[in-house]
């Protein structure tokens, strides 16, 4: 009985979700954020452009981009977290309307190939209408975008060099699910390369039932230590996880509606950076018959520990050990 209410639970939520983003994808404007609503001004005076910068994207890829590929969506650059080289095999979970598809093309040429997974109709849809903008720009045809859930993915086992996500796996109501499922898909050897919004603290059951936070990869968020867990678990190495300064407060200043109905359900005094960080998490796939690897050390290590607020520093330490 409990494994049968938990399987509809799950399913509510997977519907919530794709309800919520079916709606940003037939939304006319950018920056969708996930308020439910498909509003296009969800991110208050910050726009698609600049939540994508902020992110880590350059304005020199942003501009190959064909139009409306760009929805806002991101909380990291994953693309630039893997190093894609020439030739690799890519998969993107949750890849929306294209956006990192379409960068990951470029970066992979002719001769890789780029394959996209959203279980929303209406993102798959879009994303291969643009598709036909993505070749006209580059003159390349290394993309393709199929309907399916993250949690059982329409890709063969040992199939791809890199699998990346950008603010997805915490729509997931089965977390640990996905990240077997990347350990299967993966080659031996293989990356992953996730960009994510992570938990330093748990939230007030106020944040977590309100369905804006979950569209918004906010109420699906975990601590940081489960996600590390699950990654190892699923047989990945050399986990290492970097948290990014300044992301989640840009909302703030952008006055982002979603942002200001989490802080108005955390105690008096309290910031939203102080529970919400978006971290960069890298991993690879062992070697068949290679022993594992030691964790890699964060970048984020050599970052002076007083530039962050104690629960970040907490996090920084966590990723580089």
């Amino acid at each position: 009985m409990t494994n049968g209410n938990n399987s509809e639970n799950q399913e509510r939520i997977r519907e919530a979700v794709r309800e919520g983003y079916s709606q940003i994808a037939k939304s006319s404007g950018g920056c969708g954020c996930g308020t439910g609503g498909g509003a296009a001004s969800c991110c208050g005076s910050g726009s698609a452009a600049q939540v994508a910068q902020v992110a880590g994207y350059s304005e020199a890829e942003l501009a190959t981009l064909p139009e409306g590929a760009n929805m806002g969506l991101s909380c990291g650059n994953p693309t630039a977290v893997a190093s894609l080289q020439p030739g690799e095999i890519v998969l993107d979970l949750g890849s929306g309307g294209g956006f990192d598809v379409f960068i990951s093309g470029q970066k992979v040429g002719p001769t890789g190939r780029v394959i996209g997974v959203d279980m929303t109709p209406d993102m798959i849809t879009k994303a291969r209408r643009n598709t036909a903008a993505y070749r006209e720009r580059t003159g390349l045809d290394n993309v393709e975008f199929r309907l399916g859930e993250i949690e059982h993915l329409p890709v063969a086992d040992a199939s791809v060099d890199v699998v990346i996500s950008n603010c997805v796996l915490n729509l997931s109501p089965d977390k640990p699910q996905v990240w077997r499922e990347i350990g299967r898909i993966l080659k031996p050897g293989g990356r992953v390369a996730v960009s994510d919004l992570a938990l330093l603290q748990p939230l007030p059951d106020a944040v977590l039932q309100m369905v804006e936070a979950l569209i918004g990869c906010v109420a699906g968020a975990v601590l940081v230590d489960d996600t590390r867990r699950m990654a190892e678990e699923a047989g990945l190495t050399g986990i290492t996880l970097t948290p990014k300064a300044g992301y989640v407060e840009a909302f703030g200043e952008w006055k982002d509606p979603l942002y200001q109905k989490i802080a108005a359900g955390l105690p008096v005094g309290a910031k939203v950076g102080e529970y919400i960080a978006s971290v960069d998490v890298s991993a690879r796939k062992k070697n068949e018959g290679a022993g594992a690897c030691c964790g890699s050390v964060s970048q984020a290590d050599e970052i002076p520990r007083s530039v962050y607020t104690p629960q970040v520093a907490e996090l920084v330490a966590i990723g580089a050990s």
